[in-house]
């Protein structure tokens, strides 16, 4: 086949080699699509990832539900006020969790999260009950309740049900189970918060009343000055102000002798054995309002003396 001016015309040769190169680039695509739905890969599927009675996929609903890529992010995705939440279960493990979710606008202490690995359905997640074997096995953990625990957070309270804080830690489960390919990058150990401002906010408590002519060293003795010191230590404030502002739980002004209507229509009067109970077993009488099964019980945790101490500091108020 001749061209003009009788020169050879190679435009069917060249037509057949940009076809064969287009389906062979066809090919390639259509095989790497079917390759990333191989099992071989070993991603992980939020239809089988699981916590508790809740999958991922619920977790997934919750939180999209809750707006909660407006300040977070997955992988790189979302809003970045926040952390990066893509392998928080991993890091800060589902006690941390746990004990986070409920009362957000505080860091968990140490004893919130003992309190948390009670429950048998986060012990069996955790792989232990034991509060130093578990900040051992989540080094996250363990780092963040050295630095913030007891402080206050910039994230608000939101209005979980305890079926929520369940789906959301199967979400945040699944989310750690993904291969991110080093997705998100390891923080800089430069840029933790500094001595100086975990003392400046320590310094910011202010000390409770102590009888006159009472000495430094009996102060600390004090029922209501101990009792403060206790529902810090245990980070009671995170879910009860000290005022009657309502937070996760009601507010501790005033409650003491107060009448308290619950959930069943009937009342109850705010006395010490009332308060003892009620942060003993918590589910024992729902106040009217709130949700049951938030607050976790402190029956273990707290001494006889120790209660009585916390019980005399609520009466203060």
């Amino acid at each position: 086949m001749s061209c003009l001016n009788g020169t050879e015309c190679r435009e069917t040769a060249k037509r057949r080699r940009a076809l064969a190169v287009l389906a062979l680039m066809l090919a390639i695509f259509l095989i790497l699509s079917a390759w990333s739905f191989l099992p071989s890969r070993q991603q992980a599927l939020p239809t089988l990832v699981q916590y508790g009675e809740a999958d991922a996929v619920l977790g997934k609903r919750v939180f999209q539900a809750y707006n909660c890529m407006g300040c977070h992010t997955i992988v790189g995705n979302g809003a970045y006020f926040g952390p990066d939440l893509t392998r928080i279960y991993a890091d800060a493990g589902p006690a941390w969790l746990a004990a986070f979710l409920p009362s957000a606008a505080g860091w968990p202490t140490a004893a919130a999260v003992q309190v948390q690995l009670q429950n048998p359905t986060v012990q069996k997640e955790a792989g232990t009950a034991d509060p130093q074997d578990y900040l051992a096995r989540y080094p996250g953990a363990a780092e963040r309740v050295q630095q913030r625990g007891g402080q206050h957070t910039l994230m608000p309270n939101l209005p979980l049900k305890a079926s929520e804080i369940t789906a959301l830690m199967a979400f945040l489960k699944y989310t750690s189970s993904m291969n991110t390919e080093g997705w998100p990058p390891k923080p800089n150990p430069e840029r933790r918060i500094p001595a100086r401002m975990r003392a400046d906010a320590a310094a910011v408590a202010v000390t409770a009343p102590v009888p006159a002519g009472a000495s430094a060293a009996s102060a600390v003795q004090h029922p209501v000055a101990l009792g403060k010191k206790l529902v810090n230590d245990l980070g009671c404030a995170a879910c009860h102000a000290t005022d009657q502002k309502r937070l996760v739980g009601p507010g501790w002004a005033g409650l003491s002798g107060s009448t308290v209507e619950l959930a069943d229509g009937t009342t109850v009067v705010a006395d010490d054995d009332y308060l003892v109970e009620s942060i003993r077993r918590p589910d024992a009488k729902i106040v009217a309002g709130y949700p049951p099964h938030v607050m976790p019980p402190y029956d273990t945790l707290i001494n006889e003396a120790d209660m009585q101490a916390i019980v005399a500091y609520l009466r203060s108020l």
